[in-house]
């Protein structure tokens, strides 16, 4: 099913610079239909599948860029790997020694901005072209598409930095892109802007040969999160209700089998990112991700699977409740090199017993990541065709159940955090029984703590701490030295000093 989205882009022309391995999409087995009669693609679909393209890049979403600036930040999870891999950069993501001169700030700020002039060029020629009961289907479905990536890419930019240079006009020569800095507000004021209209042109479903494309859902689904980061419980509350009534997603796959290949764009599946490996480019970021790569176990022959990077800490596996089976299907356990292997706990899919080396530094990997052997050996060992799963229906429903505790919705806050944890149980009755408190105060730390599980190795554990006002005491509870300046990383240099005083570095750096 995924990819289906690639053969589509190979069809429209999209992937000129990868014939080959377009011809190998399109002799897999059919998995949908498409003609050049289809009207769904619009006529921006180039610069439109660019920004697909895009957002799964290495340094947006899925490669240790993007990983340190987003997670490795929380006290779940760290750098990993070996001591001396990654000096780069771990002593500022993992131990907030911040320096603005820190190469992965400018490659993160490069490569998100890059997708924001695209949305601009796209939603500017949409709009000369005339009003939208003039434009085509595919044109509407493009400009639905185009808002929802400027909006979250500048999601990305005001979580991470605070105030940023706001453009949202195309540009004809790079001296328009040296603006100041807006307010945080200013930001989401366009972001809910984005979002709002994403939802009312982007569809609830595509036909299979679209499958990854983004919906409604997405749109409204990311738009509940930018609301939960302001703590604004009321709308908040009312966009994720709207995600849940609709009816669209549910929790019928295992969680076992959410993040294996085969639970790839399953019912629970809201946003996902599609990516792929064909035998003639196993491991292209063309039409891949490193995502799998970099959280890979750092062995050496059959378990050289990666660079063992972003992996999880011994404080999250000490927070698992007891019993809890999402335990073994987020904490990868392995041998080293020089472990005797009856000392490991077997819990890798298919029987395998990862050796990593010696010298790694993580107790664990990431097993949402973990790849299957078999496309392995068909492949790469770098699992190139691993989606990454940006927003799952689990996570809506605990914005769900969190915004309705905190406006006093009891009975359901309760409904919707039991959703999940029946789900997490797997069946059996003695574990993760049922929570039944009614005071605000004891079923907000327990809706938290299943935010905290349920969504661990994901994306919101640090933005999560930061605004619920806990990040200084969870942090320095982990031995880290947060500071509440450090919420936001300093605007990377080269930028501040290229824009000849416009634009002002973020205070403190």
């Amino acid at each position: 099913m995924k990819r289906n989205i690639l053969q589509l882009l190979c069809a429209t022309g999209l992937f000129i610079l990868l014939p080959v391995a377009c011809n190998d999409l399109l002799h897999q087995e059919p998995q949908g239909e498409w003609t050049a009669k289809d009207n769904k693609s619009g006529s921006h679909a180039s610069d439109v599948f660019t920004m697909y393209a895009k957002v799964r890049g290495f340094h947006v979403t899925t490669g240790n860029t993007a990983l340190a600036v987003h997670n490795v930040r929380c006290e779940d999870i760290e750098k990993g790997s070996t001591a001396t891999d990654g000096v780069a950069w771990a002593p500022m993501f993992d131990d907030f020694n911040y320096s603005a001169a820190q190469s992965m700030l400018q490659t993160y700020w490069t490569e998100n901005y890059a997708i924001v002039h695209i949305a601009n060029k796209v939603l500017a020629a949409i709009e000369e072209a005339g009003s939208e009961e003039q434009l085509s289907e595919g044109d509407l479905f493009n400009k639905g598409e185009a808002h929802f990536y400027r909006a979250f890419i500048y999601f990305n930019l005001v979580r991470a930095f605070g105030e940023v240079p706001l453009i949202d006009f195309p540009l004809t020569d790079a001296v328009q892109a040296n603006v100041a800095k807006s307010p945080v507000d200013k930001i989401y004021e366009l972001i809910d802007a984005d979002l709002t209209a994403a939802a009312q042109l982007l569809p609830p479903r595509w036909d299979a040969v679209f499958t990854g494309r983004l919906t409604w859902g997405a749109a409204k689904s990311l738009h509940a999160k930018t609301y939960m980061q302001r703590n604004n419980w009321t709308t908040m509350h009312a966009l994720a209700k709207e995600v849940i009534d609709a009816g669209i997603y549910d929790l019928n796959t295992p969680f076992n089998k959410v993040f294996r290949e085969d639970g790839e764009n399953c019912s629970e599946s809201i946003w996902e990112l599609q990516c792929t490996a064909t035998p003639t480019l196993p491991g292209s970021n063309d039409i891949g991700s490193q995502y799998a790569a970099v959280q890979g176990c750092r062995g050496a022959g059959d378990w050289n699977l990666g660079w063992g990077q972003h992996t999880p800490t011994q404080i999250l596996a000490d927070a698992f409740e007891p019993g809890d089976p999402r335990k073994d299907e987020t904490l990868l356990y392995f041998l080293k090199a020089s472990d005797d292997p009856a000392t490991c706990p077997a819990n890798a899919p298919w029987g395998e017993k990862p050796i990593a080396n010696d010298l790694v530094i993580n107790p664990y990997y990431n097993k949402k990541a973990y790849t299957n052997p078999a496309l392995r050996a068909e492949f790469t060992k770098g699992g190139y065709w691993v989606n990454v799963r940006m927003i799952r229906y689990s996570d809506v429903l605990l914005m769900a159940a969190e915004a309705a505790n905190e406006l006093n919705y009891n009975a359901p806050a309760l409904d919707y955090l039991e959703q999940v944890r029946s789900r997490a149980r797997g069946g059996n009755p003695a574990v993760l029984p049922a929570v039944t408190t009614t005071d605000q105060n004891e079923l907000r730390n327990k809706i938290r703590h299943e935010r905290r599980i349920e969504l661990a190795m994901e994306w919101d554990r640090f933005y999560d701490l930061v605004r619920w006002g806990t990040a200084p005491q969870v942090l320095g509870a982990a031995g880290k030295s947060y500071l509440p300046k450090h919420q936001y990383l300093p605007l990377p240099q080269a930028e501040v000093d290229k824009s000849n005083g416009v634009l002002i570095q973020n205070p403190n750096y």
